[in-house]
């Protein structure tokens, strides 16, 4: 029986448990999230915090002047078989959470899983997530504000918006409103042309000499 036995077996042996624990402790310091079940997500949360508190405390001594702790990174190299990610760690993450006391990590649950209905959360390190952090902060102001507050806001934005939209359409009518009013005068123009009197010319006649035309019979020729 286990009595006040710390951790969990997870239905694996202590070799195969261990060595899960190491591939999602690398999986989450190279992904900075990962998605697993609840039961994992909290066991590899304290296998991990352990290294990330080593490696940190690494970092913290070199940065006050004392040679670089090997010893350190070999006894973190017996989990993390991945250089690349060894060299993430002591260099980058470790800096990044100098400033943390520890909780470098998070567990948010998720709920069941379809199909086997398995229990499923995220484990994910809490500084490399801060756009969740902000997006959870703003979600939880919205909730806390009264109904009466966001339909002051909501009729707030709609009156801004139609006096910006009545602005863009003050020039248009004025265009319109001009057009309008060329096209009425127009017409009355037309038509007092069309009504003033016109002036006759009186026609002169040449006389009969100029004219040309031949004498009547019986009159004499003039020579």
């Amino acid at each position: 029986m286990r009595h006040n036995v710390e951790g969990r077996k997870l239905k694996r042996t202590a070799s195969h448990r261990r060595a899960l624990l190491r591939a999602l402790t690398v999986s989450l310091l190279r992904h900075k999230r990962i998605r697993t079940t609840e039961a994992k997500a909290k066991e590899a949360r304290r296998f991990a915090e352990a290294i990330i508190t080593r490696a940190k405390n690494a970092y913290l001594a070199e940065k006050a002047g004392s040679a670089t702790n090997i010893h350190a990174r070999r006894v973190v190299a017996r989990d993390i078989n991945d250089a690349a990610v060894l060299k993430e760690l002591f260099s980058e993450i470790a800096q990044k959470v100098a400033e943390r006391p520890g909780g470098y990590t998070r567990v948010v649950k998720l709920g069941q899983r379809i199909g086997d209905g398995a229990r499923v959360a995220i484990l994910e390190l809490v500084d490399y997530n801060t756009e969740r952090d902000d997006n959870a902060v703003r979600s939880r102001a919205k909730r806390m504000l009264s109904r009466a507050e966001r339909v002051a806001r909501s009729r707030a934005k709609q009156a801004e918006l139609e006096a910006k939209q009545a602005q863009a359409a003050a020039p248009v009518a004025e265009a319109a409103a001009e057009t309008e009013a060329t096209a009425e005068a127009a017409p009355e123009m037309e038509q007092s042309a069309a009504e003033a009197p016109t002036v006759e010319t009186p026609a002169t006649e040449a006389p009969a000499a100029e004219t040309g035309e031949a004498p009547a019979e019986g009159e004499p020729t003039k020579e």
